[in-house]
């Protein structure tokens, strides 16, 4: 939905706005969706959203789960939970969240407060 709105905006910002929403969901090695793309097959800003949108969705509660602290989020994402394993992600973006996960944790925290 999110590309459909977006997709056809002059804005080259919103232009990748549509491709970040069409793409964040693919993974690095295959089986995301919603076209199963996988590697360097989709855009670089909808890999790096990918990671950013995993964790915030690991720090959220939803219905059919708590909110998880960043420590546990850093461990499911760096580790694996059988759901979420680190292949799944660009590793160019793994190795960035790895070294820069306090960010990710300041910035939630302070969009939380």
């Amino acid at each position: 939905m999110g590309f459909k709105i977006l997709g056809n905006a002059e804005s080259p910002y919103l232009q990748m706005g549509a491709e970040i929403a069409l793409n964040h969901h693919e993974r690095w090695g295959g089986g995301g969706y919603p076209n199963d793309k996988r590697g360097e097959d989709f855009p670089l800003p909808a890999r790096i959203m990918h990671i950013c949108d995993t964790y915030d969705a690991l720090r959220s509660r939803r219905p059919y789960k708590p909110a998880f602290d960043h420590l546990k989020t850093v461990d499911i994402i760096t580790r694996g939970d059988g759901r979420t394993q680190p292949e799944h992600f660009d590793p160019a973006a793994f190795v960035a969240f790895e070294q820069n996960h306090q960010s990710f944790r300041d910035i939630f925290e302070a969009c939380t407060a």
